[in-house]
């Protein structure tokens, strides 16, 4: 899977699965970069094929309705669109 690394402090193991069009991705992006966290996302709709296929079963996981963002925190807590307040409660 194609992630893009972002650095900053250790927060857990933050992953975030977004639109490059969607507005409330952009908006989680930049709180999580604003609390200084290390992660790693990606933009499903730029992927292509079979990899787009692979990584959309993978949201299907966390989140069978498979809506953005969707942010995956220490493979266990998953937090569906953009909650600033548990956002900040988990990795803040």
């Amino acid at each position: 899977m194609i992630m893009q690394h972002i650095e900053g402090q250790n927060k857990g193991k933050l992953v975030l699965f977004a639109l490059s069009t969607c507005g409330w991705c952009k908006k989680t992006r930049a709180l999580i970069e604003d609390l200084n966290a290390d992660y790693e996302y990606v933009y499903v709709d730029l992927l292509k094929g079979k990899e787009r296929d692979e990584v959309v079963e993978i949201v299907k996981k966390w989140n069978p309705q498979v809506s953005f963002p969707t942010l995956v925190i220490n493979d266990e807590k998953i937090i569906v669109g953009f909650k600033e307040d548990e956002i900040m409660e988990a990795i803040g």
